[in-house]
Parts: structure tokens; sequence; C-alpha cells
């Protein structure tokens, strides 16, 4: 064994790969951007599959590693029998198929729903083959996540673990197996999709092309892996049930490991867990982060001292993120962004600051579903946890302590940890959850600012839902 394993981490923005040690230390690192939309609704999966391999030949140098594991964000690429793509790869916002999707009759789509664990038909796997240009009827083999494809790629194996399987709709999440009764009932074969395994499972083994590509050894074990929000979710609760975690990207996701045998709450999807026989509740929801980011990209950068001096509530100023519709815990993908209350005062600082407030209120529509109580801490990393503003902003208008991890790689050390239990080496999740993340800094919330974001977070949801009512 070798104390140190492979992890990869996609997202709709750039691939980073990291050679980590099983004390949580990066030993070795690289990182591409990549080519793909703001809202991920599609990608070249080619593309993807080279930008992977070229990152993962940055660590080759380096001591032997005992496995590899992938997190990546959800989507379908259909490809062919020798896993060749023949569309275009989708994203989480592909909505290819979804005006199929909503034709299915209401029995039917009950069913899928129940199964499937959703509040909601958002589109996914099922939904692109509904949809399917003729032109590719023929050729589509299998569908997979982009996940899926790139472990396809490197060991000619083809699977999903259960984590991605659920966001097909095609999936019985209970069962961790495929509703074959679904599918034959809308006409579709359940061979299109793979063999669903847990995502600590390993796949298969490095090929001798892909190890030449990577300068990886020939026969390293490739653990299935999972999606990026699952996977660092699954790292930051490691057990506890007396938590909430919130990995904050181009979209927050949430979840909350359930105590066994409980349901999800209704509005909120029920996912298997990275931990065998386990389920979180939760879900991704629209753009916080990417909206935060786009809004940056306008208006120019604004230093973080700058945007603390910015009083709640922005001076009046309102945004609403949802530019590529929401989801979790609303489901109304027609949703927009909109800017109100703008004035001569108002700065590039305010715009910012009032999005930063908005992509915390999106978040915590999903958190007060998941703990009505409002008492559960809530384990925040990503992008947004390097911020120190940022983080007591999230504290007071959650009005919930953090937990704020000091490593914003969260999801790549995720992915570190699905190796390193797939290997064999090490398999306790809270122990690898102390190893790879270290002590997490406690933030609590201001009382009275937290008095002030409860007024200004009733507004901005009575401004939201106006916004929605008029654009349906």
């Amino acid at each position: 064994m070798s104390a140190h394993v492979i992890a990869v981490d996609v997202g709709t923005s750039a691939v980073r790969a990291a050679l980590v040690h099983a004390d949580g230390h990066i030993a070795s690192a690289s990182h591409l951007p990549r080519a793909s939309s703001l809202g991920g609704e599609t990608f070249k999966a080619e593309s993807l599959h080279k930008e992977v391999l070229a990152a993962l030949a940055g660590l080759a140098d380096h001591p032997a590693p005992s496995a590899l594991a992938i997190a990546a964000h959800i989507g379908t690429v259909p490809v062919s029998a020798d896993v060749e793509p023949v569309d275009l790869g989708g994203g989480w916002a592909d909505s290819r198929g979804n005006q199929q999707l909503t034709t299915i009759d209401q029995s039917t789509a009950q069913q899928i729903l129940r199964a499937a664990g959703r509040p909601a038909l958002t589109g996914g796997a099922l939904a692109y083959l509904l949809g399917l240009d003729p032109v590719h009827v023929a050729r589509v083999g299998t569908v997979l996540s982009p996940k899926d494809y790139l472990v396809a790629r490197l060991t000619g194996r083809l699977a999903t673990d259960t984590v991605n399987a659920a966001y097909t709709l095609a999936s019985d999440v209970r069962r961790r197996s495929w509703n074959v009764t679904a599918l034959k009932q809308l006409g579709l074969e359940p061979s299109l999709f793979p063999p669903q395994v847990e995502p600590v499972s390993v796949v298969g083994e490095l090929t001798a092309g892909a190890a030449t590509a990577t300068g990886l050894p020939t026969g390293l074990p490739v653990v299935a892996g999972g999606p990026d929000g699952s996977v660092g979710i699954g790292l930051l609760l490691g057990t506890d049930q007396e938590l909430i975690a919130d990995v904050a990207g181009t979209t927050d996701v949430v979840g909350r490991l359930l105590p066994r045998d409980a349901e999800a709450p209704e509005g909120a999807v029920l996912n298997p867990s990275v931990l065998p026989g386990r389920f979180v509740a939760g879900g991704a929801t629209g753009l916080t982060g990417g909206a935060v980011a786009r809004w940056r990209s306008l208006v120019g950068s604004v230093e973080d001292v700058r945007l603390a001096e910015i009083p709640p509530g922005a001076n009046g100023l309102t945004v609403i993120p949802t530019m590529t519709g929401s989801r979790f815990p609303h489901w109304r993908p027609g949703s927009r962004g909109a800017v109100l209350g703008q004035r001569p005062e108002h700065e590039a600082a305010h715009l910012l600051r009032a999005a930063q407030e908005a992509a915390t209120f999106t978040v915590r529509e999903g958190l007060d579903l998941l703990d009505p109580s409002g008492r559960l801490r809530v384990a925040l990393a990503g992008g947004s946890a390097r911020s120190a503003h940022v983080a007591q902003l999230r504290a007071d208008a959650l009005a919930r302590p953090l937990l704020v991890s000091s490593e914003p790689d969260v999801t790549l050390l995720g992915a570190a940890a699905l190796a390193f239990s797939g290997s064999g080496e090490a398999t306790d999740p809270d122990a690898l959850r102390s190893c790879l993340l270290g002590r997490m800094r406690e933030i609590e919330p201001d009382a009275a600012r937290s008095a002030h974001y409860a007024e200004l977070y009733a507004h901005w949801r009575r401004t939201r839902d106006t916004i929605d009512g008029a654009q349906d």
C-alpha cells in the first residue's frame, strides 16, 4: 500500500488533480481551466477527457499512489458501444428532453419521482433519452455521467455510482438499482444505463493506454467516485447526523445525513450517501456563488474589506440570483434573476454585497427545510469559505453557528477520502475527515445582525415570490 492517493475534481470552470497524503497533505497538484458555460448546460466530453489526462500527467513524477478517484459535476454523456461520445455532454443545467419529460402521464411521473427520491422532474439522463435527436438514436449505447465517462476512458469499464445514478431520474434510490418498471413503460431499455456500484467501490484499473497518457502506473485501482457536491458533503459530515453540510461553489449543495429509516422532508432530494447503505437529504440550489461571480465579472472586483463595510441590506439593493432557474427547495426552472432598488449612490460593492446576501438567503431556505428547529450547525466549505467576511455574513444571515473548513478544496479531498477508503488503506469516515480537513473554525452569529437579517430575509422571499409569479 502507498500513503498517497490521486484525487480529481471536475468543476464547471476547472479540472483539479492532486496527489494526497494520508495525513491530508497535498504533495502535488495541477489545475486546468475549462471552456464551459456558466450555467453548466453543455460541454465537449472529448475535450474534458483530454483536460483530465493533462491534469493527471502533472502528477506523474511523484510517489506511486494506491488508488484514484474522481468527483465531478452531474450531467449526461451519451456514448457509443466503444465509449465514444455521440453528442454534446450535458451539465447540471442541461435542459435537453425536459419538454418531453413533462408529457409523461401523471401516474408514471409520480412513480418515477417516488422511486428516484425527487420532488420534481428536473431532467437528467432520462429526460435526455426521451428527447433524443433521431440522428443519435442508433448510436447511443449507454448514458453516463461526466465522471462515469472519465472512469470508463481510464479503465475501459462501464459503471456508475449510486449517487450519480439517482440524478438520472431512472434509479430506484432506496434499492440502489435501476427502475426497470418505469423504463419499460417509457419504452427505454434498462441496458442503456450502466451497472450501479457504491462510490467507494473499485471499478477497474488504469489501462496501459491511460497509463501512457498520464505517466501513472498501469493497473492503478480506480474507485467509482461520485458527484462533486455529494462527495464534499460526505467528507464534511462523516457519520455525524447533527450537522448540515454546505459545499459552496457555483451552486451551493447542502445535505444532512439521515437517521436510518428516516425519509427526506418534502421538497428535498433523497440521495444515497457515499457511505454504503446510508442516505442524505438535501439538494443543490440554483446559481449562488456563480451569480456572485457573474456580477463580479461585469462590475469588477471589490476588496473584501470594502464589501464588509456595506451594511446588511446593501442600502436597499436587492438581488435575485436565479439566472438559470431555482432548484432545491422550490424547484422553479423558470425563475430568473433581478436587481431591484437601484439608486444613484449604489456602487459595485453594494451590488456584490447584495448578491452575496441573496446567495445566503437561497441557502437558508434549504437549511430551514432540513432543520426547522434552527439548532443544527452548518459545516461550510468551498469558495465562499475562503472569505472571512462572507463566512460571518452567512452565520449572521443563516442565524446558525458555522464550522468553516480551512481547506477550500473539500470536493478534491472528498475524492481522496473515497480513494483511501476504496483502496482499503483508511476506511473510517470520521478519521478520514479529521486527517484530511483538520480542525474547523467556529463562527457564531451576531444576535443583532441576525435579527436584522431575519427581516431582510422575509422581504427577500416576498420579492422573489412576486417576481416568480410575474414570470409565470
